[in-house]
């Protein structure tokens, strides 16, 4: 089969497509011919060295596909033919093999590339910004990277669940466009004084809720957005730096910093995932959860998807497109 693969933790520098054998079942796993695969921030890291799972080069990269279940056990409840979802290891490649507890169905609304966008992402949303923040129909909230693949899931979530006002940050007029379309009510730009024009759309009081992607020097501001009571939810560092902060500023306004960690809460829950994939269905069949999908590469030009992210030059998702859409 062909795929992607990391040979040296250089970057996008250090991947290439290549041939070689299918990997082999024994039985208990799905096994699945990959259509689309997601490549997220995680997956640069990873590429790099730099990402908590570390695989030595060479290997398959790619932590979560969408395609056809070409066979499964029994047990599983999946059949060959099957329209999957899953978040894996290994999948950016023509075949893939899933845990059972990994896979889930594909809702008919969705297409292979959207399903591909599904996963991390709005798993993500879901439990960071409803399980850990408590966010709620009604509060308002600040979306930091709101073009973004962790961006944009967390706009729709918050509309389904009836949050508003949702406000987006962003870097650039086209960006500020994909957060409109996901659902933003209002948009702000990065500038010197973006915290003041938050704090002017809420009327000086500030918002109930910052969902974090970013870190970096945008975490204090965030934190100076927050109303009293609000919360600011710390989800990942795509600046690239790990901010700090002074706990006094956390007495100011009686505010709290909520960390949130998707992957390690699944490593002491697995059953989470399909937990959170049931509170997604009625968000999808609503028609106000439908990932946004940004650029789409065929595998012979899945480095470029990395180097779209390493160039911050990504908005939505960033899919490879691997097997023909069905």
């Amino acid at each position: 089969m062909r795929a992607l693969q990391v040979q040296s933790l250089t970057g996008p520098d250090g991947i290439a497509v290549v041939d070689v054998p299918e990997p082999v079942d024994d039985g208990t796993g799905v096994v699945v011919d990959v259509v689309a695969s997601g490549v997220s921030f995680p997956d640069l890291l990873q590429s790099k060295g730099m990402y908590q799972y570390r695989p030595d080069p060479p290997f398959i990269p790619g932590i979560e596909m969408a395609g056809v279940v070409r066979s499964a056990p029994a047990s599983s409840g999946f059949s060959p033919g099957d329209r999957v979802c899953a978040w894996t290891r290994h999948c950016l490649a023509e075949v893939a093999v899933c845990k059972p507890s990994e896979v889930f169905a594909l809702p008919d609304q969705l297409t292979f590339a959207e399903g591909a966008s599904l996963i991390m992402n709005y798993q993500t949303a879901v439990f960071c910004m409803v399980h850990r923040g408590g966010l709620r129909a009604g509060e308002s909230l600040l979306v930091l990277g709101a073009s973004g693949g962790v961006g944009t899931s967390g706009i729709q979530v918050a509309k389904a669940i009836g949050a508003g006002p949702i406000i987006g940050l962003v870097s650039t007029p086209e960006k500020a466009e994909v957060a409109r379309a996901v659902g933003a009510d209002e948009i702000v730009m990065i500038s010197d004084s973006w915290k003041d024009d938050v704090l002017a759309l809420t009327n000086g009081v500030g918002v109930d809720m910052v969902y974090d992607p970013v870190g970096g020097d945008r975490f204090l501001d965030g934190v100076r957005c927050l109303k009293r009571f609000g919360r600011l939810v710390v989800v990942g560092f795509a600046a690239g730096t790990i901010p700090e902060i002074k706990v006094n500023r956390l007495l100011l306004r009686n505010v709290s910093i909520v960390g949130a960690a998707w992957g390690e809460a699944v490593a002491g829950d697995p059953e989470l995932p399909r937990r959170i994939h049931a509170e997604l269905l009625p968000m999808i069949d609503s028609g106000v959860v439908k990932p946004p999908v940004g650029a789409i590469f065929p595998l012979d030009q899945g480095v470029d998807a990395y180097r779209l992210l390493d160039e911050r030059q990504a908005v939505a998702k960033v899919v490879v497109q691997i097997g023909a859409e069905r």
